[in-house]
């Protein structure tokens, strides 16, 4: 029967499969990312260095941008998910930042071959005028998707100015501080000397649209 014990299992070991499989491309993938340049790399270069299909990389990557910005795929879902789903008391600018703040991903970790690891990927995306475009627009998109949100929620139409403003403020935060962290780790920085820095940076932003943005939102 499904969703008995015998059916769950086998659907685990295929899921952990396929995600052995999905981050072996990925890793493949940056390795000749960082030695040859982005746009110097090709789907075939990758198939013949993971081994596996030209076919298959695209069953795990429909665009060669999504090998690198692949974790990224649910930014956009988990930061409507962190707005949308705030208690009904709290303004949207306290979810959003409990929503930054607790991203913790390379940057929380302080193993030397994670801050390597954060360094080349952001190496590759800098050099790169394809994947920051592809930067671009994710963040575009995510604002336009708060946007429509924060419009929805206080029965407004969808190009509701005041939920603009504030979408493209919070998001803002966060392209800020992606771009500073680029920044320092392209410059040699990293570990909890890092970590902390970019907290403060990101504390002193929303000090500063707490004055306007404190209680907007609260239901």
């Amino acid at each position: 029967m499904a969703g008995s014990p015998i059916d769950e299992r086998p659907r685990g070991l295929r899921e952990r499969k396929k995600e052995r499989t999905r981050d072996h491309i990925a890793e493949s993938a940056l390795t000749l990312f960082c030695e040859r340049g982005f746009d110097r790399v090709t789907v075939a270069d990758v198939a013949r260095s993971a081994d596996v299909a030209e076919q298959t990389v695209f069953n795990y990557f429909p665009a060669k941008d999504d090998l690198v910005y692949w974790r990224l795929a649910h930014f956009e879902e988990a930061l409507l998910g962190a707005i949308g789903q705030r208690p009904a008391e709290e303004p949207v600018l306290a979810a959003f930042r409990r929503f930054v703040l607790d991203q913790r991903g390379l940057l929380g970790d302080d193993a030397k071959a994670a801050s390597e690891r954060l360094a080349a990927v952001n190496r590759v995306i800098a050099e790169s005028p394809a994947l920051l475009a592809r930067e671009r627009h994710i963040f575009d998109h995510a604002a336009e998707a708060l946007a429509a949100l924060l419009a929805e929620e206080r029965g407004r139409p969808p190009d509701d100015i005041e939920a603009w403003t504030v979408a493209n403020s919070l998001v803002g935060v966060h392209r800020a501080l992606v771009a500073f962290v680029r920044t320092k780790v392209l410059a040699g920085a990293g570990g909890p000397e890092l970590r902390a820095e970019a907290h403060a940076r990101a504390h002193l932003a929303f000090s500063r649209l707490e004055r306007g943005l404190g209680d907007y939102g609260v239901r």
